[in-house]
């Protein structure tokens, strides 16, 4: 169905909750990106149709930001990966503006985390080589806005990598002892 001209689609209220089909399709999804509709909806037990509706609006609401690849850092010569913590000058909403936009645009800084505790932020960097980190630290980290100190931690070995999240759901909460030994007298020998 067609909006008439002028109109702007309605924006769908992401739902609080997902059903356990939704986690289904979330789960097969992280696992497998290319997954044609048809396999995806044999999977989960539905139809292609529904299937492709129910994903529509998981994509809507905002549950599936993107789908893509996930190259293989290593092999595509980004051998060096460095954690960075970093400590601002000053804590002011404005300089935390100015270095949340500044780290928009160096690419070598793959994830960039606002943290509490005993820094502001923690980067993500890859880089090729020991001397590619050099220029970096040199040239574009130096010059972030606000910059007092930071602390720089190589990885040596990667030991887990992994981007899914458990969408299983949560297990119910267990009554207190007192209450299930309740239920056992009640429900009688057995």
């Amino acid at each position: 169905m067609k909006n008439p001209p002028g109109n702007k689609p309605a924006i769908a209220k992401p739902r609080d909750t997902l059903d356990r089909i939704d986690r289904l399709l979330l789960m097969a999804v992280q696992e497998d990106a290319r997954i044609p509709i048809a396999a995806l909806a044999r999977r989960v037990h539905l139809t292609p149709t529904p299937c492709q509706l129910r994903m529509q609006r998981l994509v809507r609401e905002g549950y599936l930001e993107s789908f893509g690849a996930r190259l293989n850092a290593e092999r595509a010569g980004f051998t060096l990966l460095a954690y960075i913590t970093v400590v601002l000058d000053r804590t002011t909403p404005d300089i935390f503006e100015h270095f949340r936009r500044a780290v928009q645009d160096v690419e070598e800084i793959q994830e960039c985390h606002m943290t509490a505790g005993g820094f502001d932020y923690l980067l993500k960097i890859r880089a090729r080589s020991m001397a590619d980190f050099r220029r970096f630290m040199g040239t574009r980290l130096i010059a972030l806005p606000g910059l007092q100190h930071t602390h720089t931690y190589f990885v040596m070995e990667q030991v887990k990598r992994e981007a899914r999240l458990n969408m299983r759901p949560a297990p119910a909460p267990r009554a207190p002892a007192r209450k299930r030994a309740r239920r056992r007298r009640a429900a009688g020998p057995g």
